[in-house]
C-alpha cells in the first residue's frame, strides 16, 4: 500500500519549482560567464544606493544652506528687489500652470522697485527700458557683479539656485544689503547707477540664471565703472 504522505509531497509542484530553480542557480555558477554576471550585479546595486545617498545628501545640504540664509520683506526692500515663488498660482508672474513668465520692467514699475524715471533726484533706480540687455548663468560658488556702473542703472531678474545679492545701501552700517533669492523663487532687483551690486552662487548643486537689462550701452574704454568693489567676495 503506498504511502499518501509521501506521494502528496512527491507531487507538490512548489516543492518540484523550487528545487528546480535551485537547480538552475547551479548550474549557472558553474558556468564561466557566472561570476563577471554576478559581480556586474553587486556593483549595479552598489552603485544605486550610493547615488540615492548622495541625492539625498545633496537635498538637504540645499536646503539647510537656504534655512541659513533666509531674509525677511524688510531686507528685500533695503536691497531694492522682489521676489515671487514659482509654484504659487496665480500670482503676478505665474498667471497659468505652463509656468511663470513676467516683464522684469513691468514687473519693477508694479512692484514699487525705486526705478529711474530718467529724472532729476536723490537716488534714481534700475532701469525702464532694455537699451543692453545680456543672459548668463553662474555656477555653484561662482560670482558675477560686484561692480559699479556710473553711466546706466540695470533692473536684473535671478533665478534657478540659491542666491545671495548684493546691493550697496550706505544707510546700513556694513555699507550694504544682503539678501537670498530660494532656488523656488524669482526675483527682480534693480540697481541705480552709481550703486555697486554683485551676484554670487552659494547652490551646492544648481546653476544660477540672471538677466541684466541695462538703459545704456557701457564702454568699457572709458573709466566709468569700478571693478572688484567688495574684497570678501
Amino acid at each position: 500500500m503506498a504511502n499518501p504522505r509521501r506521494n502528496s509531497y512527491s507531487e507538490n509542484p512548489f516543492n518540484s519549482q523550487h528545487s528546480s530553480s535551485l537547480s538552475y542557480l547551479i548550474n549557472l555558477w558553474k558556468r564561466p560567464l557566472a561570476f563577471p554576471i554576478l559581480l556586474s550585479i553587486f556593483v549595479l546595486l552598489t552603485w544605486v544606493t550610493l547615488r540615492l545617498q548622495y541625492s539625498s545628501h545633496l537635498f538637504n545640504s540645499s536646503h539647510k544652506t537656504q534655512e541659513k540664509w533666509s531674509s525677511s520683506i524688510d531686507d528685500d526692500e533695503k536691497a531694492n528687489l522682489v521676489r515671487f515663488m514659482t509654484h504659487h498660482y496665480p500670482s503676478l508672474i505665474v498667471k497659468d500652470k505652463r509656468g511663470w513668465l513676467l516683464n522684469p520692467i513691468s514687473l519693477a514699475l508694479e512692484s514699487r522697485l525705486k526705478v529711474s524715471k530718467r529724472t532729476v533726484s536723490l537716488f534714481s533706480g534700475g532701469a525702464v527700458s532694455c537699451v543692453s540687455l545680456h543672459l548668463g548663468e553662474i555656477r555653484p560658488g561662482a560670482i558675477r557683479g560686484n561692480h559699479r556702473h556710473h553711466t546706466v542703472n540695470e533692473t536684473l531678474v535671478i533665478w534657478g539656485a540659491i542666491s545671495k545679492f548684493r546691493l550697496e545701501n550706505n544707510q546700513m552700517e556694513n555699507g550694504y544689503a544682503e539678501v537670498i533669492v530660494g532656488a523656488d523663487e524669482v526675483a527682480v532687483a534693480a540697481s541705480p547707477s552709481g550703486i555697486a551690486h554683485a551676484l554670487i552662487n552659494v547652490d551646492p548643486i544648481l546653476s544660477t540664471f540672471f538677466i541684466g537689462c541695462q538703459d545704456g550701452v557701457i564702454n568699457y574704454n572709458i573709466l566709468n565703472s569700478d571693478f572688484n568693489v567688495w574684497k570678501d567676495l
